[in-house]
């Protein structure tokens, strides 16, 4: 009886807690420094959400050892719903890049609201000769190991996105990180590498200019930020699909209705005609999904990402 009781008080609480929130600023823990696309994207969020809540969304950006300092921090926060953090699709390969995290991913976190997806485009320089996936398949058959691929960084989405390109289309290519998706961009117009699988915002004005081919994009259907490029599994490789997709979580044990608060404040932030513009100017799509819908997304990205990268051994530097 006495346990019903302190269930029944907890619950109440809990309730009381999500009626009066929030009754101060939110934080919202960007684990990038500023100006990268993540960081881009929760300051596109944050003034609509501030107004939806009555209370200001304040980003903060806490980079830093490939997003674990930042996600970490989150982790060992309050559950009260005045820290949350933004997460993106890399973060769900990192389980699997790493061997031992201060945090658990799928149990440290309540999946809260999905914003988008974005897609990756795959690229090429015309001295690589390839203006298809198949021919890119043929060439790299053709010489193993010497089709020269850029990314972004080891671990980075623009290198998962190539190794599940190899794994599919059986076929192995060089590896070539830098440091950012500006630097590997400049070394693909100057044709010291023949491939790249880039953001959209990155590629576009260079797939305008025609300075690069485009062989298609990442995800499951045509970007809308990209009509043009069909997907990769249109053409030619059954099966590709990598979204670069954000969104936001909070610490495991934050009560319910507060999710739901938060969750219902993001979507009409991003029912908003100029939020999407903004948002697609970015090379980013605005979803509306429910929380339950974004916990089923993370939880098959994590399982993809794990039974593709732990059989290959890959090592963030």
């Amino acid at each position: 009886m006495i346990r019903v009781c302190l269930l029944l008080a907890l619950a109440a609480s809990a309730v009381l807690h999500a009626q009066g929130y929030p009754s101060h600023p939110v934080r919202l823990v960007v684990p990038y420094p500023p100006g990268g696309a993540n960081d881009t994207v929760a300051r596109l969020l944050a003034p609509k959400v501030s107004e939806q809540l009555g209370q200001q969304l304040v980003v903060d950006n806490r980079g830093g050892a490939n997003t674990i300092i930042g996600t970490d921090l989150v982790a060992k926060s309050a559950p009260d719903g005045y820290t949350l953090l933004i997460i993106a699709a890399g973060q769900a390969a990192t389980p699997a890049l790493y061997a031992k995290l201060p945090y658990d991913t799928a149990r440290d976190f309540l999946p809260v609201v999905q914003i988008g997806d974005g897609a990756y485009v795959l690229v090429a320089h015309p001295s690589a000769g390839v203006s298809t996936v198949p021919e890119l398949i043929a060439a790299a058959k053709a010489k193993p190991g010497q089709v020269a691929y850029a990314s972004s960084s080891i671990g980075n989405l623009t290198h998962l996105s190539a190794e599940l390109f190899c794994a599919l289309a059986g076929v192995n290519m060089l590896h070539v990180p830098y440091k950012g998706g500006g630097p590997a961009m400049l070394d693909l117009l100057g044709g010291r590498v023949a491939i790249f699988f880039s953001t959209v915002a990155v590629a576009r004005p260079h797939l305008q200019s025609g300075r690069i081919k485009g062989l298609g994009v990442t995800t499951a259907r045509r970007s809308v930020a990209l009509p043009s490029q069909p997907t990769l599994a249109e053409a030619g490789l059954p099966g590709f699909e990598v979204s670069g997709w954000y969104g936001v979580v909070a610490p495991a044990k934050t009560p319910g209705a507060v999710i739901e608060r938060i969750n219902h404040t993001v979507r009409v932030a991003l029912r908003q005609a100029d939020m999407k513009e903004k948002l697609l100017a970015s090379g980013v799509e605005a979803v509306d999904v429910s929380a339950e819908h974004f916990a089923a997304h993370l939880r098959t990205e994590l399982a993809k990402w794990d039974k593709l990268l732990k059989p290959l051994g890959i090592k963030p530097e």
